[in-house]
């Protein structure tokens, strides 16, 4: 074997290890953090069971939550509460129409020009408001069998010259895995764009393994890495410096955030966020207002204080930190402006 080999098998071991060690216990992350379990209206084990969705909250986490604090904006977003049990009509399973787009096994064909492939259903964190948390992984979910698919069904749809990687989180599969999928695509001359959806380097940054960013480095497929950070505080010492290895390698680095209320829904909050983007060097792209998933009424705002905020921080901003204030909805063929 030989030593790079060595190297990413133990860079490999490193982020995985942090991953299968995360806390699934809501009353463990409330004693971690000194809060007493009773303060919140916490989701039992068993409720979380109910929903196939309980709490995944990598150790390394906790260092950039406040201890003590009930407000704190990363926990907000990862605790399950009772609320997310509130049932209404608005709010749906599959809220942005992805059953109707699935084109195959793992693909999802929403976009002209652009095929999104759900990698897997796997993620470093469990978010309480994620618009996939209801979506059947086990049967849209890409495998290296089925890469043949991929290849016809691209072949078939030459007008497709971007692919994005989604899930779950796809980052959560392996380095060869990925190797295999880049490789496929390079394969195609009509693909020029490799997108990836990600928040597992924010959350473990040992994930970009050197073997992960010489491979989206060196490919000549022009690689945007889109990450999903909601809050200026999920953005530490070790984030930045991952960070900075993506842009040394001149990868394109983007940001998409969603609107939630406790967590980011005020101009002080978002102005910082771009902010520190900014400084990290990823331009903010997408701000969501939150795509009605049932589970998660308790996160969503009213339409007058979206523009309330938005227009606050719109003054606040220059232009290219401000991140387009979008929606998605359900057959639409492109991601709608709020103010349209």
């Amino acid at each position: 074997m030989s030593i790079v080999s060595k190297t990413q098998k133990t860079e490999d071991k490193a982020w995985q290890k942090i991953l299968s060690n995360a806390i699934t216990d809501p009353k463990e992350l409330c004693d971690l953090l000194e809060l007493a379990p009773d303060i919140f209206d916490l989701l039992s084990h068993h409720d979380s069971k109910i929903s196939n969705f309980d709490l995944k909250v990598p150790r390394n986490l906790l260092s950039r939550m406040v201890k003590g604090d009930v407000d704190d904006p990363i926990l907000k977003q990862l605790l399950p509460v009772q609320a997310e049990l509130l049932l209404n009509k608005m709010y749906t399973k599959d809220p942005v129409g992805d059953v109707d787009a699935i084109a195959g096994s793992g693909m999802i064909h929403k976009y002209h020009g652009r095929l999104l492939i759900v990698m897997t259903g796997a993620c470093a964190v469990h978010c309480r408001y994620c618009f996939r948390r209801h979506f059947n992984y086990l049967e849209s979910s890409f495998s290296i069998k089925q890469m043949h698919q991929i290849t016809r069904y691209l072949q078939q749809h030459n007008d497709i010259d971007e692919v994005i990687l989604s899930g779950g989180d796809p980052l959560s599969v392996s380095d060869q895995k990925l190797q295999s999928m880049v490789q496929l695509l390079e394969s195609e001359p009509q693909i020029k764009k490799l997108r990836i959806h990600t928040r597992l380097p924010i959350i473990i940054p040992e994930r970009m393994t050197r073997f992960l960013v010489n491979l989206f480095s060196s490919t000549r497929l022009k690689v945007i890495i889109v990450f999903h950070i909601n809050h200026a505080n999920e953005i530490d010492d070790s984030v930045s410096v991952m960070l900075n290895k993506l842009s040394e390698a001149r990868l394109v680095l983007l940001n998409q955030s969603v609107l939630l209320k406790g967590v980011n829904n005020n101009p002080d909050a978002l102005v910082a966020l771009s902010e520190k983007l900014f400084e990290n060097n990823i331009y903010p792209y997408y701000l969501h207002a939150m795509d009605k998933v049932e589970g998660a009424i308790h996160f969503d705002l009213e339409e007058e204080e979206i523009r309330e905020v938005y227009h606050q921080i719109s003054m606040r901003l220059s232009g290219y930190l401000l991140p387009k204030l979008v929606r998605e909805i359900s057959n639409k063929p492109y991601k709608v402006p709020f103010f349209s």
